[in-house]
């Protein structure tokens, strides 16, 4: 955080705004988040803030638009790195609990967002960071079954719906226990038993 009283162009306030919403997340709920906090956060007054974002549902579009350009781009960059599909979709598992890890407060924001009972811009986009995740994993699946290294009749729509659980779950788990670095030491042993549920049977 700057000093009280720096001056920063426009956009590096905006992503200093962006980083302290996405620090906060980590130690309370989003709802629970004031501007009077955010503008704290970066040692601005609430009128600054408001001179960098006009509301503070204008913050939370900064931070999801924030977190789906740095998800999906290390998803898409671990996967591109990968051999094969299947190399691929451990890749991407890995740097999503990588990425949960780095940025605890995320799974927070993802979850009170799709639990809200209207309909919000933030959350439509929620629902495109999650669709955009969910097109990289059928184009994974897809490709696994015509190298054959899954069945040809697998189920490519749920097997995505599967991976994207079993990480939510795991993030849940580590979250209750208030060890959110446990996941990278669950993650293998979880990934490897949903590989045993899409591969060929021996």
């Amino acid at each position: 955080m700057q000093p009280a009283g720096t001056r920063l162009p426009t956009e590096a306030r905006r992503a200093e705004i962006v980083a302290a919403a996405v620090r906060l997340a980590q130690e309370r709920s989003p709802a629970a988040i004031t501007t009077t906090d955010l503008a704290s956060a970066v040692g601005l007054s609430q009128g600054a803030l408001f001179k960098h974002f006009p509301s503070k549902e204008a913050v939370w579009l900064a931070v999801m638009a924030w977190v789906a350009e740095h998800l999906l781009r290390s998803l898409d960059e671990a996967a591109q790195q990968a051999a094969t599909p299947l190399d691929a979709l451990r890749s991407v598992f890995d740097a999503h609990v990588e990425f949960v890890v780095t940025f605890p407060g995320v799974p927070r924001l993802i979850f009170h967002e799709l639990q809200q009972p209207l309909d919000s811009p933030v959350k439509r986009q929620t629902r495109d960071l999650l669709q955009g995740y969910r097109q990289l994993l059928l184009r994974l699946l897809q490709a696994a079954v015509q190298r054959g290294d899954v069945p040809a009749d697998l189920d490519a729509p749920a097997a995505a719906t599967l991976f994207v659980g079993i990480v939510q779950g795991l993030v849940m788990q580590s979250m209750l226990g208030g060890q959110i670095s446990t996941m990278r030491v669950e993650a293998p042993r979880i990934f490897h038993l949903y590989l045993r549920g899409i591969r060929p049977l021996p």
